[in-house]
């Protein structure tokens, strides 16, 4: 992978997202149980860093992400705030919240590798 200094900022900033949403997302989940059903999966950032969006995933299905999807359309102004705090930019930027259907597909495939390998014959 080619690293320019550019996308080693990139990096370095969505790294940065990605732990600190989580961290407060955490924090939320104690005071709000149906955000500890869901976790961070990844953080993709806009070209000009003014949306940031957040992808989540669940340990069961999309109804837990749908639940917590209500309470974190509450907070998103006080997350907004909290992650320019502690991230020191020049503006804030816009969260949009968003399931992972990559983690989705890939509990998908798990399970259809999993009944192939059960179905092989025993050597």
């Amino acid at each position: 992978m080619d690293f320019k200094p550019s996308n080693r900022k990139r990096e370095q900033k969505t790294s940065l997202f990605l732990h600190e949403i989580s961290n407060l997302i955490r924090t939320l989940a104690l005071d709000e149980p149906a955000l500890s059903k869901v976790f961070v999966s990844r953080v993709k950032l806009s070209n000009d860093y003014g949306i940031c969006f957040v992808y989540f995933s669940t340990f069961t299905d999309k109804e837990d992400f749908d639940n917590a999807f209500e309470i974190l359309k509450l907070y998103k102004p006080s997350l907004r705030k909290a992650l320019a705090q502690i991230v020191h930019s020049r503006y804030a930027a816009n969260l949009v919240f968003l399931y992972d259907e990559l983690k989705e597909k890939e509990r998908e495939i798990n399970t259809l590798l999993d009944e192939v390998v059960k179905d092989l014959p025993e050597e």
